[in-house]
């Protein structure tokens, strides 16, 4: 026993700090705190609506009314942050995206309204023509090709229509080259220095995106979306988008999808001295939820492992539709 003992000098014995939970507690190297969540949500027209997404369970479509309440209720849970995403019907939509344009829009409004009943909560509003469009492509689609030039005027015209309603940071998901300088400059002329960019500057053409195209109906209707959005197959094109981001006035910059780039992540915090966000996507979550429904995988803490390794490869910030739940769990006395 003492040879056994003697094998381990007393320098070489991490064991010791795992002991209990409070010292685990202690020594830990990442910490996740509910600021760093943001949760995204969906908002339709309405009053009292409350829709079901089958494919994300314990996510909805809220009207603007209810809402509130929910958005209250994750403030008060210590969520700061939530990004709104419109679901709108097909009689809205058109080639322009022009819904996103109009003051009174749904999107605009749903602004408002959170403003003024919960000032304190961070908005966070998409700039993409995708949930607007016919075609469910982010650029102006002609011939089946994506114009790039042609769309950056739609997309500044939407941020300051948003910027306009109270948003506080804009964040454009489009993958147009350019399009941060362009939306920069427009907020600054309108007189909105002080709303920030939230670039989505390597954002994947991800298989992992399905459920939340359903939840929009953003699905593109031809084609797909890898001409714009990046190759999974690329790692260091990554550290070129957030770099062109940052040098036209990104003040944060995202990586998405998260549980399958966390190399990524960690090269771009590495790289560039901005917040650093990472989107844990439909897909991403979903599984997680239909595994624990079948009894398959303890649902909740698979969830708190995966938001734990995307903050520990780098993330300041994690978009999550599990962000009210992990929360109350990170919020919860323990023993």
């Amino acid at each position: 026993m003492r040879d056994a003992m003697n094998a381990y000098p007393l320098d070489e014995r991490p064991r010791r700090n795992r002991r209990t939970e409070s010292l685990r507690r202690m020594v830990r190297e990442t910490r996740l705190d509910p600021s760093a969540l943001v949760w995204p949500v969906f908002v339709v027209e309405g009053e009292g609506e409350v829709q079901p997404i089958e494919a994300m369970p314990g996510c909805a479509r809220y009207s603007p009314d209810v809402l509130v309440e929910e958005a209250r209720a994750a403030y008060d849970l210590g969520i700061r942050a939530i990004a709104l995403f419109p679901a709108l019907d097909a009689a809205s939509k058109d080639s322009q995206a022009s819904e996103s344009r109009r003051a009174d829009g749904l999107l605009q409004r749903a602004i408002r309204r959170l403003k003024l009943a919960v000032p304190e909560l961070v908005l966070i509003t998409d700039v993409a023509m995708d949930p607007y469009s016919t075609d469910g492509h982010d650029g102006v689609l002609e011939d089946g090709v994506i114009l790039n030039d042609e769309t950056l005027p739609i997309l500044a015209e939407m941020a300051v229509c948003q910027a306009d309603a109270g948003a506080d940071i804009v964040a454009p998901s489009d993958m147009m080259d350019g399009r941060i300088g362009y939306i920069r400059e427009v907020l600054d002329e309108a007189g909105h220095q002080d709303v920030g960019i939230l670039s989505y500057a390597v954002k994947y053409a991800s298989a992992f995106y399905g459920p939340f195209r359903t939840a929009l109906d953003s699905a593109p209707r031809e084609g797909d979306k890898k001409t714009y959005q990046m190759d999974p197959a690329n790692r260091r094109e990554a550290l070129r988008e957030v770099s062109l981001d940052v040098r036209e006035g990104a003040d944060i910059v995202m990586v998405k999808p998260a549980l399958a780039y966390l190399d990524v992540i960690a090269d771009v915090r590495a790289e560039v001295d901005v917040p650093v966000a990472a989107y844990h996507v439909s897909g991403e979550y979903a599984m997680v939820m239909a595994a624990g429904a079948q009894g398959w995988i303890d649902a909740d803490a698979v969830m708190d492992e995966c938001l734990l390794a995307i903050k520990r490869a780098g993330a300041d910030l994690i978009f999550t539709y599990a962000a009210r739940e992990a929360a109350a769990r990170l919020r919860a006395p323990t023993s």
